[in-house]
This record gives C-alpha cells, structure tokens and sequence, in this order.
C-alpha cells in the first residue's frame, strides 16, 4: 500500500555489504544476506534529503538470487600514530592490513518508502512544503539521485531508478516465509528522537515471497544505548529555499 509522500525505485549494483556487527569485531566483515532498514534509508538520503524531513522505508523485495563472494581487501590500519608518545613500546606497523571481506553478489531490491516531517526540528517549521519536497524528491530519483549511490559501504556503488513496486516477478516469489532472526535495524539520531543520545535498533525480520516489511523505528523491540550525542544544528538561513530549488527544477 503506498503512502503519502511515498517513492518507489529499483536499486542495483555489482556487490553490496550490509555487515553484521558481530563479524566487525575480528576486522574481516561478512555481509547479511538482506538489506538494512539504515542502509536502505541512507539510499533514499542519497536520492534527496534534508533535515527538514525524516525518511522512513515501508518495505523492500530482493528481486534476484541471493549469493555470496568473498574477497581479500587492504583496509586501513587504525593501531595508532607512531611513534606514540604515551606508549614508547609501540612497533610501527604498516598503513594497511589483509582482511577477507564476504560481500553480497549481483544484488537489486526494489524500495517502497515515504518521508515525514521532522517535528524534533520546530526551526525549520517554514521549509515544511511536502508538496514540493516531494516533486523533488521524485525528480532527483529520475535522474539517478543527488548524490552517489552506495549499498552498505563506499566499496559498493550502486544505481537507482523509479520503479512501479512489485510489478517485476522476483526469484523469491513463491520461496515462503524465511526468518533471520535478530538483525540490525538502524540508528537512532538525536535529531530525530529529540533525545541526545545515540541507540542502535535491532529487530527480528521474516522475509515473505521476497518481501520484507519493516516495522517503524519506534516498534524495534531490542535497542541498545551507544553514546551521549547531541544534534547537529541546522537554521532555515542554512538551508537553500525548497519554493527556490523547486522553480529551478521545474517541478
């Protein structure tokens, strides 16, 4: 069912790396087999965003089969400066480390998502023009979106276009129920919880036919307290007109 201000578009790309946390811990990253509620709205971000609304993803399909690939990488290494003054004993060690990375192949989903006004940003009340956010909003999807496309990591560039939701076949459509028990769901930043704190949301998915429908950030049922953050500020002097931008586009 599609909402008020709501976009559909297909999303593809040669690989994508949406990574359960857990395998961070030992430094060689391993991709869930489904797309995150955050990396899906950091595309819709991508496509047009600004802190005047919140985009919110209703639903996702994986279109194509879902495989894996490993691959060796040479990520940074983040032991520290040398020489290190509060620690003499330090060894310098080289800028980059091996690390095999298990990388989700051939990958496209189709998005159903909508945005909301952000009612925790009372100073940007004046550039709530959905209407025009939303012409927008959809002019930036047609022409690949405002900026680039990422799936999970900046390793995996990836492309959008508008799309009618559900209206290709999917290689999931008669799979079943398959449920992946607790995932990662997304983040909760002070600026849309109105709360100076910054939680991770975790969630159970059940992927129906291909489909997954998320459930909003406030229904995750397990959340967990990252750091005190306060909101970055924004004014309406900060931000380009949106009546403005919407005549230069003509939308």
């Amino acid at each position: 069912m599609s909402r008020r201000n709501s976009i559909e578009f297909k999303v593809w790309a040669r690989h994508a790396l949406f990574t359960d946390p857990l395998t961070r811990i030992g430094g060689e990253k391993c991709s869930y087999h489904i797309p995150t509620y955050e990396a899906l709205k950091g595309i819709a971000k991508s496509i047009y965003w600004k802190p005047t609304f919140i985009w919110v993803i209703d639903e996702v399909r994986v279109m194509r089969p879902i495989r894996t690939q490993t691959k060796g990488t040479k990520p940074l290494n983040f032991g520290g400066v040398f020489p290190s003054k509060r620690d003499p004993s330090k060894k310098e060690e080289p800028s980059n480390t091996l690390a095999i990375y298990t990388f989700l192949s051939d990958v496209e989903y189709q998005v159903r998502a909508h945005f909301e006004q952000n009612v925790f940003r009372p100073e940007l009340a004046e550039d709530w023009i959905e209407g025009k956010h939303h012409a927008i909003a959809k002019r930036m999807l047609e022409r690949g979106g405002r900026q680039d496309i990422f799936l999970g990591t900046r390793d995996c560039q990836g492309y959008v276009e508008p799309c009618v939701y559900a209206s290709e076949a999917s290689h999931y459509d008669d799979a079943g129920e398959l449920a992946y028990g607790l995932m990662f769901h997304g983040f909760d930043y002070p600026d849309e919880t109105g709360e100076n704190n910054l939680r991770a949301r975790f969630w159970r998915p059940v992927m129906v036919n291909g489909c997954i429908q998320f459930v909003r950030p406030q229904d995750c049922p397990v959340s967990k307290l990252v750091r005190p953050m306060t909101p970055k500020k924004f004014g309406i002097d900060t931000l380009r007109d949106v009546t403005q931008e919407a005549t230069d586009l003509g939308v």
